[in-house]
């Protein structure tokens, strides 16, 4: 997976924040609007939005206004390099936890047959 220099940072930066983590999974059920949002934020308004324009410019949500309304939407796909990043992390962890659990196994292995063995003596 290709990213722009930054991509991949903008977009931890934006999910490192909680409250736009909580505008997110509630995205996930569906389209909302900027006052549906808010609702359960002790924050005013336009700090609120600035929680939604931030989303915006990493490209996680789009916005559109229709009259006074503001409706915010998740963008199918956005996470796609967040998750291909992980991936690629989970699969360069699993493989190092691998070998360390065949390292292990080896070792008790051959401690196991040298105590069935019997001591060595030094000469």
């Amino acid at each position: 997976m290709i990213l722009s220099p930054g991509q991949l940072d903008i977009l931890f930066q934006a999910l490192g924040d909680p409250t736009r983590r909580a505008i997110l999974e509630r995205l996930a059920r569906g389209p909302a609007t900027v006052t549906e949002l808010a609702a359960p934020f002790d924050m005013a308004l336009p700090s609120f939005l600035a929680h939604v324009r931030r989303l915006e410019a990493t490209g996680l949500v789009t916005t559109d206004k229709s009259g006074r309304t503001r409706t915010v939407t998740l963008v199918p796909g956005a996470f796609t390099p967040v998750r291909g990043w992980l991936d690629e992390q989970r699969a360069i962890w699993e493989g190092r936890l691998d070998r360390l659990d065949d390292y292990v196994t080896r070792l008790m292995k051959a401690r196991l047959e040298e105590d069935a063995n019997g001591p060595r003596s030094e000469d």
